[in-house]
């Protein structure tokens, strides 16, 4: 089953796509969706990326709720930042950080908790994947968001994906 079906939860949404977008159950409209359903996914399998191994959930799960309350923080800040640019201009800046995770999975992950909260761009990663470019909008001190940084984001990653 899992040759014919390498993704089944890909495959089903792609079968349940195909008959809203077609916005028919007729014969011919269920057979192109099962036939879409199977191949795709069959063409697709080579491109899949080998799963990451996830190692500490406990760590995960307060990696996420440490997220969550970053992102509203951040976008709180943010926001006080905007209403006050008149009188105090964010000091922006580039800031480079060092990494010691170099983990693909972990580099995503990283890469995604730092598109969602606001007020922090993924610029660059080195070739080397040995640091990381980032654009903060308000930054106080380089040293301690670099610290912040690694501490509450790179260390939990590295621990859940060794």
């Amino acid at each position: 089953m899992k040759r014919l079906l390498p993704s089944p939860w890909l495959s089903l949404g792609l079968f349940c796509g195909w008959l809203l977008l077609a916005r028919s159950t007729s014969v011919g409209e269920v057979l192109l969706g099962l036939l879409a359903a199977v191949l795709l996914p069959l063409l697709m399998a080579p491109l899949r990326p080998a799963p990451g191994p996830l190692r500490h959930w406990g760590r995960l799960a307060a990696l996420v709720l440490r997220v969550g309350r970053d992102v509203v923080r951040s976008a709180i800040d943010v926001a006080l930042g905007v209403f006050r640019a008149s009188r105090r201009p964010p000091r922006s800046a580039f800031v480079v950080v060092p990494l010691d995770l170099h983990d693909l999975h972990g580099l995503a992950a990283l890469a995604m908790i730092t598109a969602v909260i606001p007020g922090t761009v993924w610029c660059e990663l080195a070739p080397d994947r040995s640091t990381l470019l980032l654009h903060v909008f308000d930054l106080d001190d380089e040293a301690r968001f670099i610290t912040h940084f690694k501490a509450d984001y790179e260390q939990p990653l590295k621990d859940v994906f060794g």
